[in-house]
């Protein structure tokens, strides 16, 4: 990022993440996701191909793959034009988001996600100010979970939850007013970690959402870290982006 920008040995292995700390075990409550919803969707992810970090890149992809996603991983560099017949567009934070200020796939009629803060403002997700509207946090493993009904939060129970196994990097927005709050960053309700707005939802400097939006916490080389609730997180994240909004209720004139 730059400008704004289980607990057992098998899920480690299927993650390729670190061992998790003794504490850890109290976070372990959540089942993996089902698939149901992301088979045969097509992704198109967006990255900087030629990036160091691109190898983490391609550990999300292949977790994607496995849910029966099929990945279409793309430059940075790529006209949002190419989103035109997929399913959910992503937005790694290994681009680079000095050259995508202003990005195209603000307007696109898709559902996206990204968890590169510095583009939060570009997509509308938030306003521009650093340090106010958006930001990283340098040093942080855990979040505040303060929506627990929600289908973002994909069954993770309330309250303060370890999402790294130690701290890492972690982005955060403070996003407008009709947003869905997931998790915030803790002591620090105003700065959320992950948050989505609906379809039609008004997001910032007035931007109505095209299709849904959903912005996550990690940063270039946090997946592969992630927790058990970390990834239910991720997942359930994937799961909402790409269900169908629900039908909005017709209600009959009164006679």
């Amino acid at each position: 990022m730059t400008r704004c920008a289980l607990a057992v040995l098998t899920s480690c292995a299927l993650w390729g993440g670190a061992a998790l700390p003794a504490h850890a075990a109290a976070s372990e409550t959540v089942a993996p996701a089902s698939n149901a919803t992301t088979l045969h969707k097509k992704v198109l992810y967006v990255t900087r191909l030629a990036h160091r970090d691109r190898e983490e890149d391609d550990k999300v992809v292949a977790r994607l793959t496995a849910r029966g996603m099929a990945v279409t991983m793309v430059d940075e560099t790529t006209d949002a034009s190419a989103a035109k017949g997929y399913d959910l567009v992503v937005i790694s934070s290994v681009v680079s988001a000095r050259d995508m200020v202003g990005t195209a796939f603000r307007d696109v009629p898709v559902p996206l996600l990204t968890w590169e803060s510095d583009l939060f403002d570009s997509l509308r997700f938030t306003g521009q100010k650093k340090g106010d509207d958006c930001g990283e946090i340098e040093k942080e493993h855990y979040v505040d979970i303060v929506n627990a009904p929600s289908a973002l939060a994909g069954g993770v129970p309330a309250g303060k939850r370890w999402v790294y196994p130690r701290d890492d990097q972690m982005g955060w927005g403070k996003p407008a007013p009709a947003a869905t709050v997931i998790a915030t960053v803790p002591g620090e309700p105003t700065h959320a970690v992950e948050f989505a707005y609906e379809k039609g939802a008004t997001m910032d400097y007035d931007f109505i959402a095209p299709a849904r939006r959903v912005a996550l916490f990690l940063g270039n080389r946090s997946f592969e870290k992630l927790s058990a609730d970390g990834q239910t997180l991720f997942d359930a994240a994937f799961d909402w982006a790409l269900s169908a909004p629900a039908e909005p209720v017709q209600r009959r004139a009164p006679r």
